[in-house]
């Protein structure tokens, strides 16, 4: 089946630009610029840089009125009573109770909580009052490291400058969040540490009590377990693993002898090893006492190495 021939795209028909239109648009945006610039510029030709300095400037002071005003405010829910006190925020201050209790912890924080964070909080108001609100729970030392050049949850000043309240506060709870895990991780391997070296404590005190044959003892228990525990891997999980293997060359005729043979040969090799480390006779005269002793008598009676 053929295909569809693709029908052409008609081009679209621009219309040429008004000239006389398009300098009249922009003569009345410059025409607004002026007047704004006339109402609010002070007499000042615009320059971004100038204008955004300007501005945090006045943010900043903005926020250290506000840490002022949270010094009076101190003053006056002090020595008020608290029904005088609301009254007063709300007729006269024209602000309510909360925005009040904002104020007062502000200042306190920054104010009052550290001198050297008192020393730094001028730096921190240029962040506006806002920010310094959402930065009220953090720590003295971590807010005046900040202010000095430091970092808070990874963020430098001009970082939290540039970031919006909301991106403030989402970045300050994950780091909360990230300390609060850290710190629940730490704790239990604190408390498993703490536990381990009361267990190692108390062994050494109880092996400084053992006399010689107790401790004699108390090494061939530990020995003897070892030796039964490697029997039964032995006895058991490998020779459940040889028998797999036996079954699976009888269903589709793989030898797997030679792969066997070379596992117990590595078994015996080691076997060998410790047997020489420690000068073990390969070749007992008579029958060795473990042969036909319990476990109990074995281990009561400690004898040379």
């Amino acid at each position: 089946m053929g295909r569809t021939a693709n029908k052409g795209v008609e081009p679209v028909e621009l219309q040429p630009l008004d000239g006389e239109t398009l300098l009249a648009t922009q003569n009345l945006m410059a025409s607004q610029s002026a007047e704004v610039m006339a109402l609010y510029g002070d007499g000042l030709a615009y320059d971004r840089e100038r204008v955004i300095g300007e501005a945090r400037f006045y943010m900043g002071a903005a926020a250290e009125a506000m840490l002022e005003a949270g010094k009076r405010l101190i003053q006056l829910k002090e020595n008020e009573g608290h029904g005088d006190f609301i009254a007063i925020c709300e007729e006269r201050l024209g602000i309510q109770e909360r925005a009040a209790q904002r104020m007062m912890c502000a200042a306190a924080k920054f104010l009052q909580s550290s001198p050297q964070l008192a020393v730094a909080a001028s730096r921190l108001a240029m962040l506006g009052k806002t920010k310094l609100y959402d930065l009220m729970l953090e720590d003295d030392e971590e807010l005046t490291a900040l202010a000095e050049g430091g970092t808070l949850a990874g963020l430098s000043l001009d970082d939290v400058d540039r970031m919006t309240s909301r991106e403030l506060r989402a970045a300050l709870r994950e780091a909360r969040e990230s300390y609060s895990a850290q710190g629940e991780v730490m704790a239990r391997k604190n408390r498993e540490l703490d536990e381990t070296r009361q267990a190692l404590e108390k062994t050494r005190r109880q092996v400084q009590a053992m006399s010689v044959d107790e401790r004699a003892k108390a090494l061939r228990q530990e020995v003897v377990a070892l030796a039964f525990e490697a029997e039964a891997d032995i006895t058991g999980k490998l020779r459940e693993g040889f028998t797999k293997l036996a079954e699976h060359a009888e269903e589709h005729g793989v030898d797997h002898r030679g792969f066997k043979a070379g596992l117990v040969r590595h078994l015996e090799i080691l076997l060998a090893t410790i047997r020489s480390e420690f000068h073990l006779p390969e070749d007992m005269e008579a029958e060795p006492e473990w042969l036909s002793a319990d476990v109990d008598s074995l281990v009561l009676q400690p004898q040379g190495a």
